[in-house]
């Protein structure tokens, strides 16, 4: 992988690092999320944590579908399913939990990396054509009456890198030497599109006060994923968990070095030039851009919570105090000890203030009557945090 990216830089010039970033991760044989490694070994989500977040996730979206009227029709297209396990779990809990909300559901999976989907339909294959696997173009604009739904997707698409010299914005690019070996370094050039400078007015911030040596990111990626789903979504909500800030944190002048980090067997690393293809490469979410301009495209703010209140006002906290029970209340059997603090172990790390419980997690929905907007949400029953800067 970084042979390959280094003759193209060399032969094509500097590259903007989202250029370099969708190389190194998209890359068909080669990229990151394509090369057919385990997924999981690098870094741990909350859907391998246990199925209690999918089975939660799910109480939410059936909650969707009730406020919507109980449609006969419910879409549910879960966008970047990773290895499949949140949407093992989800289904399952539905089939048996929600046998009413199972028969009006069609399940549909986004996923880019032809790896993963590979991954995925092997897993799901039990559902049969109860799951299907799309492309956008095949969803018809206007058509979707349901819920789009994501899982720490938005971090993974290519980010721009700006920095501020002496009062101008610039862009970062990634260049490379002469020699045969893939030696990546950084030079500054103009910005590669308007856009950039643009984003950060959008949001009243001047960057271009800041400090020289400043840098942090932009993803524009995601921009296009909301004019996506805003296209294609007739009526229903969007659900993005993910981790992230609000833009006045993120873009804050404390904050001098962005953050851009590479993961690779569980630990975290600045470089990320090093092991091309064989580390994942992210950038926090901007919360407050994507409630901005998903408002600017008719997809309205209804809450926005950390992951940690999200699942405790879905029932969280009752599962942990049912498992203080040792023995079985149906049949009074003893349960297995090591397995209940396993369980536990799992629940406390979903809620864990410095880990996934900080995710956000962010509603928006289109279509709706002004009752439907306004019926309070289960997952967002708790103080919730303002996006507007």
């Amino acid at each position: 992988m970084q042979e390959l990216i280094g003759s193209r830089i060399r032969a094509q010039g500097p590259v903007t690092f989202a250029q370099f970033m969708e190389w190194a991760l998209y890359e068909p044989g080669l990229g990151y999320y394509e090369r057919g490694s385990p997924v999981g070994t690098d870094y741990l989500t909350s859907p391998h944590l246990a199925a209690d977040f999918a089975q939660l996730l799910a109480e939410q979206i059936r909650q969707f579908w009730n406020i919507l009227g109980s449609p006969s029709v419910f879409r549910v297209i879960e966008m970047g399913a990773g290895s499949g396990r949140l949407a093992q779990d989800w289904l399952t809990y539905v089939r048996s939990a929600h046998p009413l909300f199972w028969q009006v559901l069609e399940y549909g999976i986004l996923e880019r990396s032809a790896h993963l989907r590979r991954l995925q339909q092997e897993r799901l294959a039990p559902f049969g054509e109860k799951v299907r696997w799309l492309d956008w173009d095949e969803i018809p604009d206007d058509s979707v009456i349901g819920c789009f739904f994501s899982n720490e997707l938005v971090d993974a698409f290519p980010v721009h890198r700006v920095q501020v010299q002496e009062g101008a914005l610039r862009e970062i690019y990634v260049a490379c030497g002469d020699a045969a070996a893939a030696d990546f370094r950084e030079v500054l050039g103009d910005l590669s599109t308007p856009e950039l400078g643009e984003y950060f007015a959008r949001l009243g911030i001047p960057i271009e006060t800041y400090p020289s040596g400043y840098q942090t990111e932009v993803n524009l990626k995601a921009l296009e994923w909301l004019q996506l789903l805003a296209r294609k979504l007739r009526r229903g909500y969007v659900l993005t968990v993910d981790y992230g800030h609000t833009a006045q944190r993120y873009y804050s002048p404390q904050r001098a070095q962005g953050t851009l980090l590479a993961y690779r067997r569980h630990g975290s690393y600045t470089d990320p030039y090093v092991q091309v293809g064989s580390q994942d490469l992210t950038a926090h979410v901007d919360f407050t851009t994507l409630e901005q301009v998903g408002e600017s495209l008719g997809l309205k703010y209804l809450g926005f919570t950390r992951q940690s209140s999200f699942l405790v006002n879905l029932g969280l906290t009752e599962r942990l105090a049912a498992l203080g029970q040792i023995e079985d209340p149906l049949d009074g059997e003893a349960v297995d000890v090591g397995q209940v603090l396993q369980r536990r172990y799992a629940l406390h790390a979903l809620l864990d203030p410095m880990g996934l419980g900080s995710f956000g997690v962010l509603v928006q929905a289109k279509g709706l009557t002004s009752s439907e907007y306004a019926h309070p949400l289960q997952g967002f029953g708790g103080p919730e945090l303002g996006l507007r800067p």
